[in-house]
């Protein structure tokens, strides 16, 4: 079931956290660089610009290894998923 929630910090390009959840949320089939990476700061600051403060539409599909929710995010009608593929290392 999705959920809106506000988005409270982008931790990368891929993840994020919100005012609801203790576990950080990220993206279904998004692999964006890492700290330190070529492209991290990009990425970084494209997912902030889209959603940083912002309510999004989280539907999570799994849970990985780290207890994040994996998760199709939107706002509005916008797939961020599909946004920040343009990102990916």
């Amino acid at each position: 079931m999705a959920r809106k929630e506000k988005v409270t910090k982008v931790i990368d390009g891929d993840t994020f956290l919100t005012d609801r959840r203790k576990h950080p949320v990220r993206l279904t089939k998004v692999n964006t660089p890492e700290k330190g990476q070529p492209g991290y700061p990009d990425a970084k600051k494209a997912l902030q610009d889209l959603i940083q403060g912002q309510d999004v539409t989280i539907d999570t599909k799994a849970r990985d290894k780290y207890n994040r929710s994996v998760a199709n995010v939107k706002k509005g009608n916008k797939s961020i998923n599909k946004a920040m593929k343009k990102f990916e290392k």
